[in-house]
């Protein structure tokens, strides 16, 4: 065994690490965090000020118990861990679970794996920073206490099996208001001026009026005064302009920017970023900061000098932003000579991606000229504009170019300059609203909020998703017709056009259980997902960090508060909570029509649920609908289902109605989705049976056998036995047409019982 043992979080760093100490050193690994605070109970003694109860994960304890052999072979123990808080607790439940003496052990950070970085760290060991631990416990205890205290309340008011979180719940309160602005906006329509001439000397120029028309009269009336007018050069400008390059990579904008130029999700940016680091390409990937080392700069300045040329270069520093860890780097490569780097296609992209904005951050600026020529008409008093934009000189955008460069070079004119209408058009367009949030657009606005930090974006965007609070697609848009006024020999010719409004693809929308949930939580725990306390937590964290707080004191502020709220909500009905919404008046009743959200998604009910005469009536919403949005009309549709369609050959009667999975036809135990076939209200019985026949007809093809209640099918993935429990895989060896009674039976037996599925929450 090793006198020296060195623990880092994964496999793949110790593999690296390895690579650059001698024989007397031995890697390994803890797989990540080894401790955490029991998942059954909060493992948080309130009283005894809020300590804080760690067990080791149950499929860690093998590992430790592989740890402990190791380290107690070795002389010297070194944690290794990664340099933020996360990886200084890492460290630190290392240093108390295996049970360390603190005289055998070292700890060491670098924020690059490599030679150089490794061995200058085993130079200069320190001890566990207990600072940064206890920040990291603070937030680890935070969001223990709020979730263990809130989610609870949820489960007895809203529905089971939902959740809570101080980043989570603020990330959904955005993706809602941003919907809700969305539905209340009413959009704006005016007419754009476009126009292309011909000069005398040859090409062509393409202009518009810079402002557009508020009205269809106002565009009408331009148009008109275009007849018969005659175009000339007013007066053309030329100014030269800079563009300078951006800052390297922060955790933050590798993301926004993987996502813009890569269409990478945040989390699979970050996964990608891991192992870059890991296998020594990058430097650390989790970075608010912006700085470069000299020796960094001086790698890209002999880089930039070599291939471009000493006007190329230009050596900067860039400014952080307020409460950067300034003891990290941005992210750029560990060596710049490397052109190519990464396992997969997807990290190489994304090497070359950082490589690229590293190397242009210490380039000179672009330098380019824009031309601006000003077009006169004799019948009217507006300028049309037509610009372009030249690269006198590339300067970073040799390597990377971070927006487009328009570089369109106009035809030389001069003042006076008469010119050729050949096209003059009005075309009526539709202002957008606020833009509902991508990946990359929720992650700047966090940033901009200050909540959270950069290196939990990721799991916040996948934890909301995974819950069924929000769901990334698509919004089909809406046809709008639009209205097209062109000059056409000399005069107005208006024609209408038909175009999509509202169309979104890829975005973060918000489901049904989404509002409910906000709603409730903006009403009875403001302070959770009130932005600026979640922005003053995340300072709170790095006055802990910096050894200016105590992270007991900080959650104790907190919790006071923060517990009478839990207590208040007791109160609460859970008509009040879910959400509920009288409709109107049902007239043969004379009950109530309640729209809210039930245990199985939006729903209606008719009557309250004391009523001690009759039992409330139910009936789903369908999806796409909202709770806000069903009307007293509709909801009586809706009670009137299922409604007789038919009947069968056979004489058995064929309903129609709404389910969890949307609008189906039914005969006896027969289910048949309606899908485009129609609607529960309109579909006719010739459809209701071809529905049903289709669905007895597959069936047929897919059952193999059948035995006093358990049926051998031929599935999705292969031919399975099934009692309608539990699901028995018929092995390759065994023939599914020759299985008898029992041998189905024994499969079943030896088979799991098959696991309950979660529903996914409706879209809003």
């Amino acid at each position: 065994m090793s006198k020296n043992i060195v623990i880092v979080e994964s496999p793949a760093k110790a593999k690296t690490i390895e690579k650059f100490l001698g024989p007397d050193f031995s890697v390994t690994s803890s797989y990540g965090h080894i401790r955490d605070l029991p998942k059954k109970s909060t493992g948080i003694d309130i009283e005894n000020d809020f300590a804080p109860t760690y067990e080791i994960s149950p499929d860690k304890k093998k590992r430790v118990s592989e740890l402990k052999k190791q380290v107690k072979a070795a002389e010297t123990v070194w944690l290794a861990t990664d340099e933020d808080r996360e990886g200084e607790a890492i460290a630190w439940h290392l240093w108390q679970a295996l049970d360390l003496d603190k005289k055998e052990v070292k700890r060491i950070a670098f924020h690059e794996i490599t030679k150089t970085a490794v061995q200058e760290a085993i130079k200069n060991p320190r001890t566990v920073d207990q600072n940064l631990v206890d920040a990291q416990q603070a937030r680890r205890v935070l969001d223990r206490l709020v979730g263990y205290e809130v989610s609870p309340v949820l489960w007895r008011k809203v529905r089971p099996g939902l959740s809570a979180g101080r980043v989570q719940s603020v990330a959904v309160r955005l993706i809602v208001e941003r919907e809700r602005e969305i539905e209340n906006y009413t959009p704006e329509h005016n007419f754009k001026i476009n126009a292309h001439f011909n000069i005398q000397t040859g090409g062509e120029i393409v202009a518009e009026l810079p402002k557009a028309l508020d009205t269809y009269d106002a565009a009408n009336q331009f148009m008109k005064a275009a007849v018969d007018a005659t175009f000339s050069v007013d007066e053309v400008e030329t100014k030269p302009s800079t563009r300078n390059p951006a800052a390297p990579f922060t955790t933050s904008s590798l993301q926004q920017t993987a996502a813009r130029k890569l269409g990478f999700s945040v989390r699979q940016t970050m996964t990608l970023a891991q192992r870059l680091y890991e296998a020594g390409h990058i430097t650390y990937m989790r970075t608010d900061s912006v700085a470069l080392a000299s020796s960094a700069t001086a790698q890209a300045a002999k880089l930039i000098e070599q291939t471009y040329g000493k006007d190329y270069h230009q050596p900067r520093t860039f400014k952080a932003k307020a409460g950067a860890q300034e003891a990290h780097e941005a992210i750029r490569p560990t060596d710049f000579k490397r052109e190519e780097a990464g396992g997969d296609a997807q990290q190489q992209k994304l090497y070359a991606l950082i490589r690229a904005r590293t190397i242009a951050s210490q380039m000179a600026p672009a330098q380019l000229e824009k031309t601006s020529i000003h077009i006169k008409s004799s019948n009217h008093t507006e300028r049309l504009i037509a610009k372009g934009e030249v690269v006198q000189f590339a300067g970073f955008l040799k390597v990377y170019q971070d927006s487009k460069v328009a570089d369109t070079l106009l035809p030389r004119v001069e003042p006076s300059d008469v010119l050729e209408l050949t096209t003059l058009e009005a075309r009526e367009t539709i202002k957008r609203g606020p833009t509902r949030y991508n990946e990359a657009a929720l992650v700047r606005t966090l940033e901009e909020m200050g909540i959270g930090r950069p290196s939990t974006y990721a799991p916040t965007i996948s934890t909301i998703q995974t819950r069924g609070y929000v769901e990334k697609g698509d919004v089909e848009g809406t046809e709008q017709t639009i209205k097209i006024i062109t000059l056409i020999d000399n005069k107005p010719i208006e024609t209408e056009e038909t175009v999509l409004y509202g169309r979104d693809t890829n975005k973060l929308l918000p489901t049904q259980i989404a509002l409910l949930v906000n709603d409730f939580l903006t009403k009875n725990f403001a302070s959770i997902v009130d932005y600026d306390f979640t922005k003053e937590v995340e300072e709170e964290f790095d006055r802990i960090a910096d050894g200016k707080e105590r992270w007991n004191a900080m959650i104790a502020d907190f919790y006071g508060p923060f517990h009478k709220s839990i207590e208040a909500a007791e109160d609460l009905s859970r008509e009040e909570a879910s959400g509920a919404r009288e409709v109107g008046i049902d007239p043969k009743t004379k009950k109530p029509i309640i729209a809210r959200m039930g245990r199985y998604g939006p729903m209606l009910q008719l009557g309250h649920a004391e009523d001690e005469e009759e039992k409330p009536k139910f009936a789903p919403i369908p999806p796409g609908r909202k709770l806000h949005e069903i009307t007293l009309d509709e909801a009586l549709e809706l009670f009137a289902l299922p409604r007789t369609v038919g009947k069968t050959e056979d004489g058995e009667e064929i309903t129609t109605n709404f389910g969890r999975f949307g609008p189906y036809v039914k005969v006896g135990s027969t289910y048949a989705a309606i899908g485009d076939a129609g609607d529960p209200f309109s579909i006719d019985e010739a459809t209701a049976r071809r529905l049903i026949a289709e669905k007895l007809e597959k069936a047929r093809k897919t059952e193999i056998a059948t035995f006093n209640g358990i049926r051998v099918l031929d599935g999705r993935y292969g031919p399975y036995v099934t009692d309608g429990k539990k699901n028995a895989r018929v092995p390759k060896e065994m023939k599914p047409e020759e299985i008898t009674e029992e041998q189905a039976k024994e499969l079943l037996a030896k088979a799991p019982a098959r696991k309950k599925r979660r529903r996914r929450p409706a879209r809003s």
